[in-house]
């Protein structure tokens, strides 16, 4: 997931699906300065890591942000070295106010 989220074309994607989702290729692709192939390349990449999730509607592949895999390493690796700051900041903050 790493590697498909350090391309800056493909978050230029997931922020496109995560304003609205269920765009088609077309949609996409008119969004960016890059072939339907390119924009098909990214999109697979983003699907095997799991940031993508198609359904078919019609004659038209719509595509979905899966914001799952973001939240997993958020709770993972993030929230667990903001812990400690996030509650100080709580503490001064509660802190200062009592001394008023």
């Amino acid at each position: 997931m790493f590697k498909a989220l350090a391309d800056p074309t493909r978050r230029f994607l997931l922020d496109l699906l995560f304003e609205r989702e269920g765009r088609t290729l077309t949609e996409l692709v008119s969004q960016v300065d890059m072939t339907r192939i390119g924009v098909m390349k990214h999109l697979r990449l983003l699907e095997e890591a799991g940031l993508v999730v198609t359904r078919r509607s019609g004659r038209e592949k719509l595509h979905f942000l899966n914001p799952v895999p973001i939240r997993l390493i958020h709770d993972r690796w993030i929230d667990k070295y903001t812990e400690h700051h996030a509650s100080a900041l709580a503490n001064l903050k509660t802190n200062l106010e009592a001394q008023k």
